[in-house]
């Protein structure tokens, strides 16, 4: 029977508050990131990450956190049919840190939190049966409303011919053995939890766990004995995840030695976060056994994600793209510190990004120097200029009208307000970064001379820099623009920003169709790879096909490439539109002036009212927008 979904994963699900400082304690931690956690929720994550078809089973609040882990597992591509919001409880939280390689403390907040009030009301039949396998973790066997929930998973699962497994998952604060102070602690002996555990095993195809986990499991600190005492109460094949050792499979019988069970390769690599790695771990196993491969094959793609998330800050956003697991196996190690990889570390950013944009159409009016022109020609205060960028967004989101594929460019010098009354629109934001006219670059006062504004910047604004750079440039111009585009791209990732690099380089030298080609080249030699590419409309095929050769060559995973206008009449617009669009690298466009140009200068002079500004920008946007769609 086809299945809808791969795997459901069911139980905790939380907000991870992780330390962005390293190496003290947690009490002097200043600054937190922002991840969804849980194991999970981590795991429907992780293998959604890994072309499986995931979903979870959890309950959050009615409140930013809840949405927001809501919304991050929609980005992730996983199916959240089964998250409910309850009204009376919070969505649980944890703070946690890295302060050595054998420290990392953590805080768990769950005091009556919402994913503990999981109820048996809250498992459907069908959507259990729409999965191939059911995925539960041992905290949720821990409270008895929780636990009549999982079990019924269990039961429905096999009922429709279901596998499932369980992440035995030991926590034993989280089973009320030790206080909040305690949230470190993989390991105390309690012959309750054994028993507790012991009266589920057999619901399982799959049971995963450390050493310490199956010691719990089995009521013994000898490992081999525990294997065993477990194997007496299910036949499910046991994964014992031995750390640096890698992890061992038992189909059968628990041998004498751990060593004789089967095996995939380890990976010899810098641990510097083991949080979230047994998750990472089991969804690279998850994909490996639903794929219905060998299992030194399926550990070995647990190994590897596990790697993945002892290399890296976070849990769930430390695990791999399917694309980039493969790649790493093909290639192997090549820095133990895998997040100091750039190779790797770029696949993993372009294979992982938030959102998806196969087509944009972007309403630019981002502009400061012009409209200030505008504003000072007709009399103007420069008030004025913050007043009319909220008719653009106006006339932009008429366009929109909802639908995705549709964005703005706006700056924060005249346009904050814009900005702020942009956020959850569902557009595409960018912001500008260059101080207008600047040759060689400089960026504007709030970005910072160390671009260190940028960690004031919302996760979903899109940094944009234009840069005019030839490749006929004196090496001073040179590498003091590049200088300053390194630093920005740089601050840009470490802010989990995407980066949008516009370069004009007709505006300073003579052109031809290698030109920008040549430019871009040198973008990617010196280690700076956009997210999106703003380029000038070329008059000839052969100039696009030479700019799309060149990205795709140095980056296949690019987002593409956006056309802007040059202030350039429609007509002419329509015609460079139509040699663009042949190309499947260029998304869209982002044009302004074309577009505001006639309505500012207008409305500055008090010619036309608010009403009529939008109307005749919306009105010229639309049109762009059919000529683009009609182009492309």
């Amino acid at each position: 029977m086809k299945r809808k979904l791969d795997l459901i994963t069911i139980g905790r699900s939380s907000v991870d508050l992780y330390g962005s400082q390293v190496g003290g304690r947690l009490e002097d931690m200043g600054s937190f990131e922002k991840y969804i956690g849980g194991s999970p929720t981590n795991m429907a994550a992780g293998t959604a990450r890994l072309d499986m078809k995931s979903a979870l089973i959890t309950r959050v609040g009615d409140e930013h956190m809840g949405r927001f882990i809501c919304e991050e597992l929609i980005r992730e591509g996983v199916d959240v049919t089964g998250v409910k919001t309850d009204p009376e409880r919070l969505t649980a939280l944890v703070i946690l840190g890295i302060r050595n390689e054998d420290s990392f403390p953590l805080i768990f907040y769950r005091e009556n939190c919402a994913d503990m009030a999981l109820c048996e009301e809250d498992i459907d039949p069908e959507f259990i049966g729409s999965a191939r396998a059911v995925v539960v973790t041992g905290t949720h066997l821990s409270n008895p409303q929780t636990e009549a929930a999982v079990l019924k998973a269990l039961r429905l699962s096999r009922e429709s011919g279901g596998q499932t497994a369980l992440d035995i998952d030991y926590r034993p604060n989280l089973w009320g053995l030790s206080g909040h102070g305690d949230g470190e602690n993989r390991f105390i002996a309690s012959s309750e939890v054994t028993k507790k555990l012991q009266s589920t095993l057999h619901h399982f195809d799959l049971i995963v766990g450390t050493e310490e986990e199956f010691h719990i499991a089995g009521g013994t600190t000898d490992t081999i004995k525990a294997l065993e005492a477990v194997r007496a109460v299910t036949g499910a094949t046991l994964v014992c995840k031995r750390g640096p050792m890698g992890a061992v499979a038992f189909s059968g019988a628990i041998p004498a030695s751990l060593d004789d069970g089967e095996a995939g390769p380890g990976f010899p690599i810098e641990v510097f976060n083991v949080l979230g790695a047994g998750d990472g771990f089991m969804s690279g196993l998850l994909k490996g056994w639903l794929d219905g491969e060998e299992w030194p094959v399926a550990l070995t793609y647990a190994n590897a994600c596990g790697a993945f998330a002892v290399s890296r800050h976070g849990c769930a956003p430390a695990y791999p793209s399917w694309t980039e697991l493969q790649y790493f196996l093909e290639r192997g190690v090549k820095d133990p510190a895998l997040r100091k990889d750039k190779d790797l570390e770029q696949i993993h950013w372009s294979t992982n990004r938030r959102n998806d944009w196969p087509s944009l159409k972007v309403f630019a009016f981002d502009h400061r120097m012009q409209l200030e022109d505008i504003a000072r020609d007709a009399g103007a205060s420069a008030e004025r200029i913050g007043e009319f960028k909220q008719l653009c967004l106006q006339a932009a989101l008429n366009v929109a009208d909802g639908e995705t594929g549709f964005g703005i460019l706006c700056d924060s010098k005249f346009g904050r307000n814009v900005l702020y009354r942009a956020a959850g629109q569902g557009i595409w934001i960018g912001r500008p970064t260059e101080l207008p006219g600047s040759r060689p670059l400089e960026f504007e006062a709030e970005i910072g001379a160390d671009c260190g504004g940028l960690n004031e910047w919302p996760l979903a604004h899109v940094v944009k820099v234009l840069c005019f750079y030839h490749p006929d440039d004196p090496p001073e111009m040179k590498n003091r623009q590049e200088e300053k585009l390194l630093q920005l791209f740089t601050s840009a990732r470490r802010n989990r920003l995407e980066f949008l690099l516009e370069i004009i380089p007709s505006k300073v030298g003579a052109v031809d169709d290698s030109t920008s080609a040549a430019v871009i080249q040198r973008i990617y030699d010196i280690g700076i790879y956009p997210d999106w590419w703003k380029l000038e409309p070329f008059a000839t095929n052969n100039a696009w096909k030479k700019v799309c050769e060149t990205i795709n060559k140095n980056d296949p995973h690019t987002r593409g490439i956006v056309v802007l206008g040059l202030d350039a009449p429609m007509a002419e617009l329509q015609a460079s539109f139509k040699i663009a669009a042949g190309h499947e690298l260029v998304k869209g466009f982002a044009v302004g002036r074309t577009i505001f140009g006639d309505s500012a200068r207008q409305w500055m002079a008090g010619k036309i009212s608010d009403d009529e500004a939008v109307n005749q920008m919306e009105t010229n946007f639309r049109n762009l927008c059919s000529i683009w769609d009609g182009a492309h």
